[in-house]
């Protein structure tokens, strides 16, 4: 069995993206063992160190970036689709709001609220472009899930990007379903 050097310790917590701190609570041992650990100053009895492997190991297990949580099948419309098209693909899978999608690219979002809020009684003959929000948050496929929650806090749904064309959705409930 080998054991992982002080430079295996420090690569393995960057490529989890943790902090010191953050590994230190998770093995139950303080931050500064953790940095003179991986500085090579203290060698560690190797319960410690099986504590903080361990603690890599299940680090490594979570989800940690918006491709390991985004919707890869998104259903959408397109901008010159109708309300009512809209509509019917919303109910068909059981969403209130879907992205709007022209050239595999998000241009807006549109909602049940906002069909509500168009206000006139022939609104679902209208085309989607005239109701959608423009307004919609995307990321890359690495952004953090910290990022993520940020953008959820004042968006019902963050669309992932990737070389310039939608790759994915993040809504409330994916990350309500994660964290159950």
């Amino acid at each position: 069995m080998d054991l992982p050097t002080p430079d295996d310790l420090r690569e393995r917590r960057h490529e989890v993206d943790i902090t010191q701190s953050a590994l230190a609570e998770r093995a139950g041992v303080s931050q500064p063992l953790i940095a003179r650990i991986e500085s090579g100053d203290v060698d560690p009895r190797l319960s410690t160190l099986r504590r903080i492997v361990t603690a890599l190991d299940a680090a490594e297990g979570e989800i940690r970036r918006a491709s390991d949580l985004m919707g890869e099948s998104v259903v959408h419309v397109a901008p010159d689709d109708s309300v009512r098209e809209a509509i019917e693909r919303m109910g068909e899978a059981g969403y209130s709001q879907l992205p709007v999608v022209h050239d595999e690219y998000p241009v807006g979002i549109i909602s049940n609220s906002d069909i509500r809020r168009a206000g006139t009684d022939d609104a679902a003959e209208l085309p989607v472009a005239d109701v959608m929000r423009e307004s919609i948050t995307t990321v890359a496929p690495d952004a953090t899930l910290d990022a993520v929650d940020t953008h959820l806090d004042h968006h019902g749904a963050v669309i992932v990007v990737e070389s310039g064309r939608m790759a994915g959705i993040i809504t409330e409930a994916d990350v309500a379903a994660h964290l159950s």
